[in-house]
């Protein structure tokens, strides 16, 4: 009678639950979802040039392997392409990478768009970044989350002066307005505050209280059109990262900077790729030294910026440009300094090296003799990582990092030996990818 009665009750609930999962993966409807056990994390901080974890009452160290995932909002929409972000968090982890940097933003008219019109924002997408955090946070990954886009790319900078065009306001067509209109920053700053106020709709904790964000991003790669705009530029940083503190005081800010120096920098200009690079309004030095910019960020991409040079002379360029901003951060900034793109193509191969590894090994050599004498290269984050299915993302410095052993192995070991320089008590569990690197 007992084992009646239970097959009695218990089918029915199997039954109600397969239902209910095929319609959460078949029609993606959106079910509140507990989430137990999500690991702890410390918040990172800044110590001078370096990266800390803020434990109670201890600061360790913290240097970063990562890399860029531009893409993870997108994919997390529906919940067929989220097994997708989920691997990318995974296989991030199982390189021993601690850092990921992705959008934060979608703006504009286009399909899978975050912010529809300014300060009206789509639900779905709210969710999907909600998602990006909690499969960080469950891989122990740290997210940087970058504002808005330079580039036209998800709407970007022009899209904001579309939009005050488009409301009768009086702005000028170049998108350098952007850095300098009332109504327009007003509109940023709305964004900005939706994003920080945020609670999770997975977790219901605040993004302004979640430590797998490592950091806020103002602005991927600002450029203005013309050199009457880097004024604006610099004010522009300086109000909004104020913004953003006094909004949130628990995560670092940065620019989003390329790294370029302009004519005013002294002889540090000598270290950009070309004389053009000084024409785009931005400064690295000027830039970073603002009071509420927690870190540095520089980019680097040799084939694109000096594409007639062969590799010798490539590595030569990279070397010194990842010497100046590491000296800068050391002497004048006296701030980390993160390089959060570096990309190379995989195409071009030199005495059986691809060029992406040997591009690779410089910076990660840079950084690992940084950190072992404890000065301001405090880490790199990969231009880009994918994984199968997410093609439409593809660009030329993009790659699925386990179809190449050697380059895999590569950023394996620099995960590894930046995570041997930490002063954090490392705990030898075999679970840990670096578990036969560090010894038993």
């Amino acid at each position: 009678m007992e084992s009646k009665w239970r097959h009695q009750k218990l089918y029915p609930i199997l039954g109600t639950l397969g239902i209910f999962s095929l319609l959460y993966l078949n029609f993606d409807f959106h079910f509140p979802v507990v989430v137990w056990r999500l690991p702890e994390m410390a918040f990172v901080g800044v110590n001078r040039t370096r990266f800390v974890l803020l434990h109670d009452g201890r600061q360790d160290d913290f240097y970063v392997n990562g890399w860029n995932s531009y893409w993870l909002m997108q994919e997390s929409v529906r919940a067929p392409s989220r097994r997708r972000v989920a691997q990318m968090l995974h296989r991030g982890a199982q390189m021993g990478l601690t850092v990921c940097r992705t959008w934060a933003f979608s703006d504009g008219p286009s399909p899978n768009a975050l912010q529809l019109r300014p300060a009206v924002f789509d639900p779905t997408l709210f969710k999907a970044l909600d998602y990006v955090l909690v499969e960080a946070r469950k891989q122990g990954i740290r997210v940087i989350l970058s504002l808005v886009n330079n580039l036209d790319a998800y709407g970007g900078k022009a899209q904001y002066v579309r939009w005050a065009r488009e409301a009768g306001i009086n702005v000028s067509s170049s998108t350098d307005s952007f850095f300098s209109h009332p109504i327009i920053k007003g509109y940023y700053k709305a964004y900005v505050k939706a994003i920080l106020s945020r609670k999770n709709y997975f977790t219901g904790v605040k993004y302004s209280d979640e430590p797998s964000i490592f950091a806020w991003e103002l602005i991927n790669e600002p450029r203005c059109e013309s050199m009457s705009c880097t004024s604006d530029l610099q004010a522009w940083i300086a109000e909004m990262a104020a913004f953003v503190k006094s909004l949130d005081q628990k995560h670092l800010v940065t620019v989003g900077l390329e790294g370029f120096y302009s004519l005013n920098s002294n002889d540090s200009h000598r270290a950009n790729p070309g004389k053009w690079a000084a024409m785009l309004g931005s400064d690295f030095v000027n830039n970073s030294a603002i009071k509420d910019i927690d870190f540095a960020s520089v980019h680097a991409y040799p084939h694109s910026w000096i594409p007639e040079a062969d590799l010798e002379a490539k590595v030569k360029y990279l070397s010194r440009w990842v010497d100046a901003h590491i000296s800068d951060g050391e002497n004048v900034l006296k701030k980390p300094v993160l390089f959060t793109e570096v990309g190379a193509p995989l195409s071009n191969e030199t005495g059986g090296v691809h060029d992406r590894e040997t591009i690779l090994k410089t910076v990660y050599n840079k950084i690992y003799e940084s950190a072992e004498k404890r000065e301001a290269g405090a880490g790199v984050l990969i231009w880009q990582l994918l994984v199968q299915g997410v093609d439409e993302y593809r660009d030329k410095f993009s790659f699925i990092a386990w179809k190449y052993p050697s380059t895999y192995k590569l950023i394996l070991e620099q995960s590894c030996r930046l995570k041997n320089v930490s002063s954090e008590v490392y705990t030898r569990n075999k679970k840990d990818p670096c578990f036969s690197h560090m010894g038993k």
